[in-house]
């Protein structure tokens, strides 16, 4: 074998394993592992929580909770995941396995023309107190500010949040399953 064709079969295998990366990290985004926890107090909040990873009988879960307070223009705490480029073009939405305290939770989605910190496009759920499938339509969620573009990007999705926001309460919502369908 000569040193061209080993280079292009290096070049196909990494190809097809970043292929399969990206497929696996659509499938289930909770065992991705590249979670980040927020809260307002990056801007001068005092909202006060916490993003664990948990073991459930149904496999490991992300439980987001803690106190939203609106005290100081705050209101949120969330946990967020980078998404690689294109991974959801295939896709018509997000679907989420998730257990909560009855309360409203919401997924912020932001893209490519998401510039400033408060640029997302946003869905809102209620979280029962039992395990539940939801799915959220791209099509259902709603941008945030005037200045991006009314209909999301769905191919330049850069990170999906999910977060307890805009009110005062005590956030309690674990998820299973993040993935696309």
């Amino acid at each position: 074998m000569n040193l061209n064709n080993f280079f292009k079969i290096i070049a196909i295998s990494l190809a097809i394993f970043i292929n399969w990366i990206e497929v696996s990290v659509a499938q289930n985004l909770i065992t991705s592992g590249r979670w980040v926890y927020l809260a307002d107090t990056v801007m001068g909040g005092v909202s006060e929580g916490s993003a664990n990873i948990i073991d459930t009988p149904n496999g490991k879960a992300i439980k987001l909770s803690g106190k939203v307070s609106t005290q100081n223009n705050g209101g949120f705490i969330q946990v967020r995941v980078s998404m690689p480029k294109g991974v959801a073009t295939e896709f018509t939405g997000i679907k989420l396995k998730v257990k909560g305290n009855n309360d409203e939770y919401f997924v912020h989605i932001r893209n490519s023309s998401s510039k400033l910190p408060w640029h997302y496009y946003s869905k809102s759920f209620i979280a029962k107190n039992e395990w539940q499938i939801i799915e959220l339509p791209f099509s259902d969620f709603s941008r945030s500010s005037s200045f991006i573009r009314k209909k999301m990007k769905i191919e330049s999705i850069k990170t999906i949040g999910l977060v307890a926001y805009g009110k005062d309460y005590n956030a309690d919502v674990s998820f299973l399953d993040v993935s696309f369908y």
